[in-house]
Order: C-alpha cells, then structure tokens, then sequence
C-alpha cells in the first residue's frame, strides 16, 4: 500500500500568541512558520508525490505553496474538510493558559474519548473522520497510482495525532501522548495486515522515504519490510 505524509501546518500567528484557532477564518503563518514552509520544500526534494491533500484552512494552504510552486505538476491540491481541525466550538479563539483552567481540560487531556467540546465536536468524531478520510484516500490512491505511491496531507495536530493513534492500535484516551510540532512530518504505511509507522514529528532529511526497488522485489518504502525475525 501506499505511504502518507502527514505535516502539521506550519508556525501559525494563533500558535506564536497560544490561542486555540480552530476554523478561525484568516489565521496565517508567522515568520517562523514562513521558513519552516520554505524548508520543507528541500526536505522533501527526493521524494516523489502522487497527491497532495489539504485541509481547507490557510495555515495549510499555506504550508504547501511553497512546496506546489517547486512542484507546479502537483497542481491544485485537494481539499478535504475531513482534514481540518477539529471544532472546538465555544473554545474557538480562546487563549489556551485560560483554557486550561475550564474543567473540560482534564477530560480533553486524560480521557479524550469522553471530551466533547461545547457548542463543537467530540474527539471521537474528529477520529472518526480523520482517519475514514486517511484510509479512503489510501485506498484511492493504491488504486490509481499503485501500491508503493507516497502521497501527502496537510492537516492539524489534534488530527495527526488521532490517525497516528489509530495506526498504532491507541485507544483514543491515549493520543495526548503523541506531539506533533510545526511542520513536522510524519510517514504511515498501510498494509492489509497493519500498518507501520515510519517517522514520527520529523524535522529533518526525508529522502530516505523514497521508494527503494531492491533486485528481484517490489519496491520497499523506507528499506523496512516490517517483517518480524
């Protein structure tokens, strides 16, 4: 199967201020988040991309730009609300030292299956769609592009983090263990027995994610066939 990407979005103006954005329309990358997006662009130079998929909001649009525009056979990428962050409802804007005081913070942090938030969404449906929409186009993309395609989502942390818990059999309450900064990159490999995690929250060099065809087999994605010796 195909490998996935998943960035988080570059530095934004709410993470530098730490307010909870949500789907705050207008929140931009800082200058931090600018040059992380800039970085990614060599970071990724070895590795060919099938699909590129995004969240609709701008701080990951504009994550990518830099990357489409070395890239210009990429086009468009794809929208897909699935990938947007979750919403947080009357929490949306929010400074996050004053959320942290509200008694729903404990339950967001030690039992997320339980957290809803008010006037927005559970954490359970945000895994629900987020990962639906990861394997889906997992899918999609084996069957258009092939099995040893990689193709790549930007998206949010609290999105990452749950299709990352899902990839490693994680019951939800555990997922505020996994951080996911800035514009890291993190690689899953789908199989029809399990699938396997192949970074997590990178920072550096990604081309050793480049499809490897070793003599006599099918490509192998990271060197790492997962078998158990």
């Amino acid at each position: 199967m195909p490998t996935l990407l998943l960035v988080r979005h570059g530095r934004s103006t709410a993470n530098s201020a730490g307010v909870l954005a949500g789907w705050t329309p207008g929140v931009d990358l800082d200058e931090a988040g600018r040059a992380q997006a800039e970085a990614l662009v060599e970071r990724l130079a070895g590795v060919p991309l099938a699909q590129v998929v995004s969240s609709p909001l701008e701080r990951c649009r504009q994550t990518l730009q830099p990357l489409l525009g070395a890239r210009p056979e990429l086009g468009e990428p794809a929208l897909d609300e699935r990938f947007g962050e979750c919403h947080y409802g009357e929490w949306t804007g929010r400074p996050l030292r004053e959320l942290a005081q509200e008694p729903l913070w404990r339950t967001v942090q030690d039992h997320a299956s339980a957290a809803a938030f008010p006037g927005g969404e559970s954490l359970r449906a945000l895994s629900h769609r987020t990962v639906a929409a990861a394997r889906e186009w997992d899918e999609k993309i084996a069957a258009e592009h092939g099995p040893d395609a990689v193709w790549l989502v930007c998206s949010h942390g609290d999105v990452i983090k749950a299709v990352v818990a899902d990839a490693l059999g994680l019951h939800l309450d555990h997922f505020q263990r996994i951080n996911v900064d800035p514009c890291t990159v993190t690689a899953i490999r789908y199989t029809p027995q399990r699938p396997f995690l192949l970074r997590m929250g990178d920072t550096g060099d990604l081309s050793g994610l480049r499809p490897k065809a070793p003599a006599g087999g099918d490509a192998v994605v990271g060197g790492d066939t997962g078998t158990d010796a």
